[in-house]
C-alpha cells in the first residue's frame, strides 16, 4: 500500500462496489506497482493519488496568437503547457532569415528573442506550472531564455519544472531537425544533462521519443527498441563524461507515441518500463528514481484520416486510453481536424475534454495496473519485450545508436516498416475506415 494521499476516501463502482488499490494473482505475482522492475507504473497509487499532466500540445503563427491558446487551454482544465515551435526556430534561424521563407509560425510558434518568450507566456506563473517544449538542435537557447524569463518573473529556478526535448539521436534516424553532427551533439546534451543538475534540479533534461520514430512509420517494437537504445546511448555519454548516473538519470523522461492497436500498446508501455529499468540497473543505477521509465504520450497523428475527420475522435478516445492503461505520466490528446489544418478551438477543447471523461466518468483510474494478470496482456507484454531485445542486441553489436545511425540502419528499418504499412492499406489488408473501406 502507499503512503501517498488519495485523491478520495473511497474508490467504488456505481453499484458500490469497493475497489482495491492492486489487484494481484493470489498465487504469484512478484512484480509490484513502484518497485523494481516497474512494469506495473512507476507509483505505488498511480492515479488514485494523483492523475496524469493533461498537456495539450499547441503553439501557432505569433507568439501573442499562441498565449491566447495556452490561456484557453488552463482556463478549460488543461494542467501542463507543451509548447510546439516552427521549424525555423527548431534549427537555429531567425524569422527573416531568407531560408526561413514560408516556414514562420507554420507547425509551430516563432520565438526569435526573449521578448517573444515574454509575450508566448505573458499572464502565466512559470513556477506554478510545467512546460514541455519540443526543442532539440536549439534546446539549450530555448531553456537559456525560459530560465531568464522565470528569473525576470521573480521565480526560484530551482523550483521550476518542465521538459526540453533535446532528443537529437531520433532527428538523424526520423525527425530531421539537427544543425550539428551526432558526436559534437551528443556533447551539447549532456553538457545541459550537467548544468540542469546542479542550477534548474527540477528540470527534465531529455524526453526521448519514440513518438517521431513512429509517425515515421516503426512499428510499436521498432518505436520502443530504438527509443531505448538512443536512452542507452545518451546514458553511456553522460557517464563517460563523469556525472553521476544516480543524478543524472532521475531527470531523463520518455516520450511515446499511441496508436490504434490498443492491446499492443499498453503491453509497450508496460515493457519499457520493465526494459528501462534493467539498462539503467546493467550501467550502474542503484536509486530507484534513477531507474524509473517516466513518459510523456501523445495520440498518433499519423493515424488521423482527412476523410471523416469526426472518425477521429474515437481513435484519439482509444488510443489516449491505451496510455492510461498503461500508466502515462502525461498525455496529449489530437484535435480531430489535425489532418486538415492547425487545431481549431473547438477541436482543442473536444481533445482535452476526452483525457477529462476518460479520467473522470471511466473508472479507469480507481486501481493501479488493472489489465495486469491478463493472460493476453502478460504474454504480449513479454513478447514485445523479447522482439525489442533482439533490435538492441543489433544496435549494440553495431556500436550503439550513433553508429546504428550513421550507418543507416535504424532509419532503413524505419523506412521498411512503412512501406510495408502503405502497401498493406492500398491493397486492403489494412482496413482504414473511412478511407479504404
Amino acid at each position: 500500500m502507499s503512503d501517498e494521499k488519495e485523491r478520495k476516501e473511497n474508490f467504488a463502482t456505481d453499484s458500490g462496489i469497493e475497489i482495491r488499490q492492486v489487484y494481484s494473482d493470489s498465487k504469484s505475482n512478484s512484480e509490484v506497482p513502484g518497485q523494481y522492475p516497474f512494469t506495473r507504473g512507476v507509483q505505488s497509487s498511480m492515479y488514485r493519488s494523483k492523475l496524469w499532466t493533461m498537456r495539450q500540445y499547441a503553439g501557432f503563427s505569433t507568439a501573442e496568437e499562441s498565449n491566447r491558446r495556452y490561456k484557453y487551454l488552463l482556463k478549460n482544465g488543461t494542467t501542463g503547457l507543451s509548447v510546439a515551435f516552427d521549424l525555423p526556430t527548431q534549427i537555429g534561424y531567425d524569422s527573416d532569415h531568407s531560408l526561413a521563407e514560408g516556414e514562420v509560425g507554420k507547425s509551430g510558434v516563432a520565438i526569435d528573442s526573449l521578448q517573444d518568450m515574454e509575450l508566448l507566456f505573458d499572464g502565466i506563473k512559470l513556477e506554478e506550472i510545467t512546460t514541455s517544449m519540443t526543442i532539440n538542435s536549439t534546446a539549450s537557447i530555448l531553456l537559456g531564455m525560459y530560465i531568464a524569463l522565470a528569473q525576470k518573473q521573480g521565480a526560484d529556478i530551482k523550483k521550476i519544472s518542465g521538459t526540453i526535448q533535446n532528443d537529437i539521436l531520433k532527428e538523424y534516424a526520423a525527425r530531421g531537425t539537427y544543425i550539428y553532427p551526432p558526436k559534437q551533439s551528443m556533447r551539447i546534451i549532456t553538457d545541459i544533462f550537467e548544468y540542469c543538475s546542479k542550477e534548474v534540479p527540477k528540470w527534465n533534461t531529455i524526453s526521448i521519443s519514440g513518438y517521431h520514430i513512429r509517425e515515421a512509420g516503426s512499428t510499436a517494437v521498432q518505436e520502443l527498441a530504438f527509443t531505448l537504445a538512443n536512452g542507452k546511448a545518451y546514458l553511456k555519454a553522460a557517464i563517460d563524461k563523469g556525472l553521476d548516473i544516480n543524478v543524472f538519470a532521475k531527470r531523463l523522461s520518455f516520450f511515446f507515441n499511441a496508436h490504434n492497436n490498443f492491446f499492443e500498446e499498453v503491453a509497450k508501455f508496460r515493457a519499457a518500463r520493465r526494459m528501462w529499468a534493467q539498462i539503467t540497473k546493467d550501467l550502474g543505477a542503484t536509486d530507484p528514481k534513477a531507474q524509473m521509465l517516466r513518459f510523456h504520450t501523445q495520440t498518433g497523428g499519423s493515424t488521423l484520416t482527412a476523410q471523416q475527420p469526426q472518425n477521429n475522435i474515437v481513435r484519439v478516445t482509444t488510443q489516449a486510453l491505451s496510455a492510461v492503461l498503461g500508466g502515462t505520466q502525461s498525455l496529449h490528446t489530437n484535435g480531430f481536424d489535425e489532418a486538415l489544418s492547425l487545431p481549431t478551438e473547438a477541436a482543442a477543447k473536444v481533445a482535452l475534454r476526452t483525457q477529462q471523461i476518460i479520467a473522470f466518468e471511466s473508472g479507469v483510474t480507481d486501481t493501479v495496473d488493472p489489465l495486469a494478470g491478463s493472460f493476453f496482456v502478460e504474454a504480449l507484454t513479454d513478447e514485445i519485450e523479447a522482439a525489442a531485445w533482439k533490435y538492441i542486441d543489433i544496435i549494440d553489436s553495431k556500436g550503439g545508436s550513433v553508429a546504428a545511425i550513421e550507418e543507416g540502419y535504424i532509419q532503413n528499418e524505419i523506412a521498411a516498416s512503412a512501406y510495408q504499412y502503405q502497401i498493406e492499406i492500398e491493397n486492403g489488408e489494412s482496413i482504414l475506415v473511412g478511407v479504404n473501406k
